[in-house]
């Protein structure tokens, strides 16, 4: 009787214990403690990019805008050039992370069969690319002058196309699944990349989630390749052009702010730049989670 009482039946009918319970909630403390020091800076940014240029310099923002005001998101987004910077960005997003995804997938699945015969002759390179690279110098002069990719939308996606890390996961991912199904296909007379294509590919759901989420907020925040190879501004992305404003490398002026809006741009135009920057990817994220935690669960659990 006495452990009967120290039992509770939860939802599902499975008897929980007193130990169990209390860990439930130190957990769920612990967890929102997690999610709360998590989002406030986020949070933060939010307030402080609707928030006046006074209630910003006296330090009142906290979680909540003071004084509202959408003046900052209102010069930036007026701006004729912004959404072809945005346009371009979804452009080399999109097509980068398809082709890093292609390619890690097109890798990954032959470094995943150990009965190839070259199979540990080429793993250690890959592997090697992730710990040593050519350098920056070497890097440009391959890309700029040897392959001239310079100023084209090429020198941004082609270069980091496929890293070692996601194919590492990828491999993993790949070593999990069952080598029966390959077998069974291989009989009924289904070449290599019949199998790969029509099995392996559609299996492969989540961690194909998981890399499309890795590369395409590599893309889409990255603006040091942009910024060395890229001369035309018409081809610049979105956060080349929101880290220009940021430096002060493009003046408030410039953007469209007059000479009485400029100390209000300049108190909030970082918070805004980075609201912008990050708000499409946050909402690509919730359709994709799912697939993305099963993925890099199940891509680590076997190296």
């Amino acid at each position: 009787m006495g452990n009967n009482k120290k039992m509770r039946i939860n939802a599902k009918g499975v008897k929980e214990s007193r130990g169990y319970r209390i860990f439930k909630v130190v957990n769920t403390v612990i967890m929102i403690f997690v999610v709360s020091i998590t989002l406030y800076p986020f949070l933060y940014l939010v307030a402080q990019s609707f928030s006046s240029e006074g209630a910003i310099y006296a330090g009142k923002v906290s979680l909540f805008p003071v004084d509202f005001t959408t003046r900052t998101y209102e010069v930036i987004l007026g701006k004729k050039d912004f959404f072809l910077y945005y346009k371009n960005t979804i452009v080399y997003s999109l097509l980068g992370t398809l082709i890093s995804v292609a390619g890690s997938a097109m890798l990954a699945y032959p470094l995943s069969k150990n009965r190839l015969i070259l199979n540990k002759f080429f793993t250690p390179f890959v592997v090697f690319t992730m710990f040593f690279s050519g350098g920056m110098i070497p890097n440009y002069v391959l890309i700029a002058q040897a392959l001239h990719m310079r100023d084209t939308m090429w020198a941004i996606i082609i270069p980091g196309a496929i890293s070692t890390f996601n194919v590492l996961i990828m491999k993993s991912f790949f070593s999990s699944l069952p080598g029966e199904l390959e077998e069974a296909a291989s009989i009924d007379g289904m070449n290599t990349y019949g199998i790969f294509l029509k099995i392996i590919i559609p299996l492969s759901k989540p961690i194909m989630a998981t890399m499309f989420l890795f590369y395409i907020v590599g893309i889409w925040n990255s603006w040091f390749g942009p910024f060395l190879y890229l001369d035309d501004k018409g081809k610049w992305p979105v956060a080349l052009f929101l880290r220009q404003i940021i430096m002060g490398a493009t003046g408030t002026t410039e953007i469209g702010a007059t000479s009485d809006e400029a100390s209000q741009i300049a108190a909030n135009v970082r918070s805004c730049c980075m609201v912008l920057t990050a708000a499409p990817i946050i909402c690509v994220y919730p359709f994709i989670q799912k697939y993305f935690v099963q993925g890099m669960m199940i891509g680590s659990v076997k190296g």
